[in-house]
């Protein structure tokens, strides 16, 4: 079973149109095939690998406007990472889910104002 962790806490995943799935790994090629889906789904391998921020990043500054989900071992402390990022959500496992369980994640949720640049600014 997997968990969608939202800005508004964890629900069920009830996507139902097609989804491309990239690698951590993609390259410039795979991102450029990949603007016209509906949903695109970048793999997490381990949440010590942050290629999938970078990922999501480059693909809303060349103008993808679907849902961009990422998938794996993304961490509670990292989902304002992942929103600012361009990220839509986060797709994880049960085992993740009861390790860090819907508070962790929802105390995140106001991810736009909890940065570095928003704590300088007073």
């Amino acid at each position: 079973m997997t968990t969608i962790v939202t800005d508004k806490g964890f629900g069920p995943d009830d996507w139902t149109g097609p989804v491309t799935d990239l690698g951590s790994d993609a390259d410039q090629n795979a991102l450029q095939t990949a603007l016209d889906a509906q949903m695109i789904r970048i793999d997490f391998p381990s949440f010590a690998d942050g290629r999938g921020f970078t990922l999501a990043r480059r693909l809303r500054l060349m103008g993808y406007q679907g849902h961009l989900r990422a998938q794996g071992h993304v961490l509670a402390d990292q989902y304002a990472m992942a929103r600012r990022s361009g990220f839509d959500d986060v797709q994880i496992d049960a085992d993740l889910a009861a390790r860090q369980p819907e508070e962790q994640w929802t105390a995140r949720a106001d991810w736009q104002a909890h940065h570095y640049q928003a704590r300088l600014r007073g």
